[in-house]
C-alpha cells in the first residue's frame, strides 16, 4: 500500500455533520492514517522574500491505499466532495 494525502480546498460549502461517518468510513476499512483542518501559520526561508501562504487549503486526511485509482474512489461520501469541492490527491513517496 502507498500513502497519500487528500487536501481539502476552500472552493465549496461542506456538510459539517456528515465529517464523522465519512471518516468512520475510511478507519473500518483501514484506510485513515491521520488528518487535520489546517490552520493559520507563515513561510520560512532563510533569505529573500517570504512567500506569502497558501490559503486555499482548509484540511488534510492522510491515507493508505493500493493505488491512487483507489485513493480517489476514497473520496465518495467526503462532504466537501461531494458539495463539488475540489480535494487533491497527493501520493507520500516512501524514502525508506
Amino acid at each position: 500500500m502507498a500513502d497519500y494525502i487528500l487536501l481539502m480546498h476552500d472552493d465549496a460549502v461542506d456538510d459539517d455533520t456528515a465529517w464523522e461517518a465519512y471518516l468512520d468510513r475510511l478507519k473500518q476499512g483501514g484506510f485513515f492514517e491521520g488528518g487535520s483542518a489546517i490552520g493559520n501559520g507563515v513561510c520560512a526561508r532563510k533569505s529573500g522574500q517570504l512567500p506569502p501562504v497558501t490559503t486555499h487549503l482548509t484540511g488534510y486526511i492522510r491515507i493508505s491505499a493500493d493505488s491512487l485509482h483507489q485513493a480517489k474512489s476514497l473520496l465518495a461520501g467526503n462532504p466537501l466532495f461531494e458539495a463539488g469541492g475540489t480535494v487533491e490527491i497527493r501520493e507520500l513517496p516512501r524514502t525508506d
